[in-house]
């Protein structure tokens, strides 16, 4: 419903990334997987999640489904150290545990390095053919059919910078994931509770919106998003303010808030 009402493209969903085995993360996914069926849907849908959902999943099918139309590729984490979980040639995901009441994982996507920008003018006053462009934008120099060398800095300029996100929910404040998401472009921390409400948030192993900040300014990120409030709380711009005063450059996640990176 919520992918329906931003029009985000059912189509373009091809990868699932489930942190943990808690309902209000795994719930939806039944009927989502229904819903795609129902579209038409037969292009693969992988689901990056724990090794005990594969087989809640095939229970719930197999009495729910006559037939799927689509294959269902599933990837079980590692939920004891940080792997390398998806590479598709432009972006990598790792997975990362975190400290929860039961395994969880987060969750770091990074853009690949592109490769340089070749100068459309350079092309035709130095005659480049396709073959040595492809070297160039690698970051190869070029030697013209006088034997000259043309370095790669005047031919090509410097790509776009690579881009960076780690999901972080849900967690108790736990610093060891700290050297994993250093210098993220943008983090989004669970930030459950206040500080006033610091004994809830241990006994529960969630955070709280100064925990969220702490981790933020510790791995040097760029902006901080929170989130994951508990009910409790009628107004979420107390926990932002706590926040922000560790770490000035933080939102709170608003449902359809685009933020830009």
């Amino acid at each position: 419903m919520q992918l329906r009402k931003y029009k985000a493209k059912l189509g373009r969903l091809n990868h699932i990334f489930i942190t943990h085995l808690h309902g209000d993360h795994v719930f939806g996914l039944p009927g989502l997987i229904s819903s795609l069926n129902l579209l038409g849907r037969t292009s693969d849908l992988h689901i990056y999640a724990h090794p005990y959902l594969k087989n809640i999943l095939k229970q719930y099918m197999s009495f729910f489904f006559e037939r799927l139309d689509f294959t269902i590729i599933y990837h079980p984490l590692n939920l004891s150290s940080s792997e390398l979980i998806m590479d598709d040639g432009k972006i990598e995901v790792y997975s990362f545990p975190l400290k929860h009441r039961i395994p969880t994982c987060g969750f770091l996507f990074k853009e690949k390095p592109r490769l340089r920008n070749i100068k459309k003018d350079m092309i035709e006053f130095y005659k480049i053919s396709l073959r040595e462009i492809v070297s160039i934008k690698q970051g190869k120099d070029f030697t013209d059919e006088d034997g000259n060398v043309i370095p790669n800095a005047r031919l090509t300029i410097d790509p776009p910078p690579t881009k960076s996100y780690a999901f972080c929910s849900d967690t108790a404040y736990y610093t060891e994931i700290v050297p994993i998401i250093k210098n993220v472009e943008l983090l989004y921390h669970e930030a459950t509770f206040s500080e006033s409400d610091k004994d809830r948030a241990i006994e529960t192993f969630h955070s709280t919106a100064s925990d969220a900040a702490t981790i933020a300014k510790l791995a040097d990120a760029k902006k901080l998003i929170i989130g994951h409030f508990s009910a409790r709380y009628k107004e979420t711009a107390p926990l932002l303010e706590e926040a922000r005063k560790i770490f000035p450059n933080t939102e709170e996640a608003i449902d359809g808030k685009e933020i830009v990176v």
